[in-house]
This record gives C-alpha cells, sequence and structure tokens, in this order.
C-alpha cells in the first residue's frame, strides 16, 4: 500500500522543486504510516550568526499566543505577552490575508497520529501551525491578523518587538530565582510556560484528595520528585489521587515506570520487552545528536564501548527480534510508600507516547478509573525510544524513525486506537475558552458523591 502511495506521488513530481515545495508533497505520504512520532520535518531558513543574536532579543509573533482549533477555526486561548485588545476567546479569520480555514487544510496532511485515532490531530495542529506558517513565509517582522471577537472585526498588525535589557534583566533574574530553589529543581521549573511542569496538591480543606498534574515526563528530577510526594501523601489523610496527564506528549520511559511502581501494590512488569527489527537496529541510533559540544570529546571515547554493548543487545525470539532486559523493565517491585487508595486518570487526545502507555497499562490492570477523551497516542504501543535520523540526500530534509516498539505488558484492544476513558467527557469550545475544567469537576463532584455514601 506505500509502495503504491509513492508511486502515485513520483507520477505529480514533473519539475525540479525547492526542498520546502518537496517537503509539501512528500510528508502527507509519510504521514499516511500513521506512526505519530514519525515526522518528516521542513527546512528553516540558515540564519547567520548575526541573525540569530538578533532574533533572541526579539519577542516571537505567533508564538506569543497559545491557540485551540475547532475543526476549521483558530482561537486564542493564552495572551501570556498581554498583547492589546487580543481577548481570550478571539478568533483568527486570516494571517497574511490568507483564511485560516486555508491554512489549516493545507498543514493538516502533514501531522499524522498512531493508527486509526483521531483526537490527537487538532491538539497537534494547534501547536504547530505556527511552525508550518514560519516555514513556508519564513521569520517575519511583521504579520497581519484578521480577527472577529464577540462579533467585532478587527485587524491586527503583529510585530516583533524587541525585549529590552531591563526586560531580559528582570526575566533572567526571576527565572534564575526559581530554577536555583529545591522546588524548581525536583517539580522541574519550565522556563518556557514559566510553569511547573510537575506539581502535587491537596485542593480540599480535609486533603482527603491529593492532585499530581504531570505536564511532560521530562526525566529531570522526576525520581525526587516522586519520592517526595509519596511520601507526603503516606503521612496525609488523602484517600484519592488524581493524575492528570492531559497535554502532556510523553517522555522519559524510565519515569513512568518509577511513577507506576508508585501506584500499585503488587510486583509487575511495566513493559513487554521492546522490539526491534535486526541485531543491527540500535547501531542505526543517534549517538551525538543534541549532546552539546562540550560532551562530544567524552562521548566519541566511550563510543567504542557504546557499539561493543550493542552488539550484545539482542536476542531472536520466534524469528524477532528484542533488546535484552537490562533489568529496568523487568517483573519489579511496588514502592514501599505506594498510594493504596483510589486513583482518577485524566486524559485527553493530546496525551500521546509514553502519556499514553502508563494509562493503557492503569486501565489494563484496572487500577484506576479513566476520565476525559480517547488519548492521542496508541493504547498497544508505540515505536519510539531511540530514534535514527535519517537526512533524504538530495533535499537534505530530516526524517527521524523510531527504532524501539514499546508496548506496555497487558491484554491488547487490537483497535489502532488511543487508550479510551472509562468515563467519556469532551468539553465545548465555549468551556474551553471560558477555562472550565468540567473533567475535574467532574472527579470532584464523584468524590465527593462516595464520600456521602459510606
Amino acid at each position: 500500500d506505500l509502495d503504491h502511495k509513492f508511486d502515485s506521488l513520483k507520477t505529480t513530481l514533473n519539475k525540479p522543486l525547492k526542498p520546502n515545495d518537496f517537503y509539501w508533497k512528500i510528508a502527507p505520504v509519510i504521514a499516511q504510516i500513521k506512526e505519530g512520532h514519525l515526522r518528516l520535518y521542513s527546512r528553516g531558513k540558515r540564519l547567520t550568526k548575526a541573525e540569530i543574536k538578533n532574533l533572541k532579543q526579539q519577542k516571537g509573533l505567533l508564538s506569543q499566543f497559545n491557540f485551540v482549533l475547532d475543526h476549521d477555526r483558530i482561537f486564542v486561548i493564552d495572551n501570556a505577552d498581554k498583547v492589546p485588545n487580543m481577548n481570550v476567546g478571539t478568533e483568527i479569520l486570516s494571517i497574511k490575508d490568507i483564511p485560516a480555514k486555508e491554512l489549516l487544510e493545507k498543514y493538516k496532511p502533514v501531522n499524522n497520529s498512531d493508527g486509526e485515532n483521531e483526537t490527537f490531530q487538532k491538539y497537534i495542529l494547534a501547536r504547530r501551525w505556527p511552525l508550518h506558517f514560519t516555514a513556508e513565509f519564513g521569520i517575519l517582522d511583521s504579520v497581519k491578523l484578521e480577527t472577529k471577537y464577540q462579533n467585532e472585526l478587527k485587524t491586527f498588525y503583529l510585530k516583533r518587538e524587541k525585549i529590552t535589557k531591563e526586560e531580559k534583566k528582570k526575566e533572567e533574574s526571576a527565572t534564575k530565582k526559581v530554577t536555583k530553589t529545591e522546588k524548581g529543581k525536583t517539580n522541574d521549573y519550565n522556563v518556557m510556560t514559566k510553569t511547573y511542569n510537575r506539581d502535587l496538591q491537596f485542593p480540599t480543606k480535609d486533603s482527603t484528595i491529593a492532585y499530581m498534574k504531570i505536564k511532560t515526563f521530562s526525566g529531570t528530577y522526576s525520581k525526587k520528585f516522586y519520592k517526595e510526594s509519596f511520601e507526603a501523601l503516606k503521612k496525609s489523610p488523602a484517600k484519592y489521587l488524581v493524575l492528570d496527564v492531559r497535554n502532556n506528549l510523553g517522555g522519559s520511559l524510565y519515569e513512568i515506570n518509577n511513577l507506576y511502581s508508585y501506584l500499585v501494590s503488587e510486583n509487575f512488569q511495566f513493559i513487554d520487552d521492546i522490539e526491534v527489527t535486526s541485531r543491527n537496529s540500535m547501531f542505526q541510533a543517534d549517538y551525538f545528536k543534541g549532546m552539546s559540544p562540550f560532551f562530544i570529546p567524552f562521548a566519541a571515547v566511550g563510543y567504542p564501548f557504546y557499539l561493543l554493548g550493542t552488539a550484545f543487545a539482542t536476542k531472536k525470539i520466534d524469528q524477532k527480534f528484542y533488546l535484552k532486559n537490562n533489568g529496568i523493565f523487568a517483573l519489579k517491585k511496588p514502592k514501599e510508600n505506594n498510594f493504596k487508595g483510589k486513583i482518577y486518570v485524566l486524559i485527553n487526545g493530546s496525551s500521546f507516547s509514553a502519556a499514553s502507555i502508563l494509562p493503557a497499562k492503569l486501565k489494563g490492570e484496572k487500577r484506576a478509573i479513566l476520565v476525559g477523551e480517547e488519548t492521542g497516542g496508541a493504547n498497544d504501543g508505540t515505536v519510539a525510544g531511540r530514534f535514527s535520523t535519517e537526512k533524504l540526500p538530495n533535499s537534505k530534509l530530516q526524517l527521524p524513525i523510531g527504532l524501539m516498539l514499546i508496548k506496555p505488558h497487558i491484554d491488547f484492544t487490537n483497535t489502532k486506537k488511543g487508550v479510551t476513558p472509562d468515563v467519556e467527557i469532551i468539553p465545548t469550545l465555549n468551556e474551553v475558552l471560558q477555562k472550565k475544567d468540567i473533567q475535574l469537576d467532574w472527579v470532584m463532584k464523584d468524590i465527593e458523591k462516595e464520600k456521602n455514601q459510606k
């Protein structure tokens, strides 16, 4: 089927193309493989050092906002930089005189999700459409927006404003102040969003309910966070834990395995043996990618040992190849401070990758009640872990290819869909724009109802 799609694509290629023009041709075909991590990257303009320095001293354009999509419509959901008169709930009708609907129709085919899942698209496109716009039109100094708010039409001319020395100094000081604190480290303070990536709260006066929000499984200081959090939970009167992984795009497999060990009271196997395509697969993994120049010489010294370890890292069972279990994901014991109360997990279409594996395992073991929307990541596993970044020979477009099939240790649904909630609750557009959390509200009411019945 894929060969047929590429053959059809070839018939449309009848003249020379620039790299990014080729991108718009080939990316939709790659997206039809339906593996959410498999994403071709367009090429940005090569910037000089002076241009990079200049951009760092400016605020972004579209990046000043967060957006939410409603079918083929774009709405502003956050205005962090407080751009005057740009209210939350403003609809973006056109950008650069191009209708928003037209832009979304062009960008949607290059974004994919896992299998037959349909909930991921609106979330990932809301994040990525400004990136696609920049890739298509370049880094602009200004852009024209036609908008509508409460039936009033307005025209905005967004400009890249310079960050003053006072603003920069104030922001750096505030960031340094937070990131150097114990909480800043343990709760993984995000300097971009100016929020903590993970947090534990007790939202009721009697502290019988604990609410844990994890925005990303970054792995940074996560071991310490969970150790301290579940020690606090054990000392508290909490009988209910609400674990919120909505809008969490995944991350560290080690972190979710560690978190799971605090949520169960019996020995467990979190994931199945990791499958690869051949004994040589892991030789293709990116080794130096993303490494700072300082560490590259040290990594180069260790590279022969990495290759040697990789050579003995696989095993063959029934004509398939698997990574030998190194003990991290073998049969594990629960943590001593494991939570024994009732668990609710909040999920939505932007719960992806590791943030789908964890609820899939919890649901498979009937350890939690899942509330919200079908996850964007597949229920039965994902192709990710380590990647091999291939560079297309002529266009130089980059395609990171996942090397590992990672599956939660559960009975598979074979639906090619995401993790489905036990209680489906999908907010309307107005509820989203008004910041009404009807999914969390349902959980709190359900807990209150159960308390009153006791």
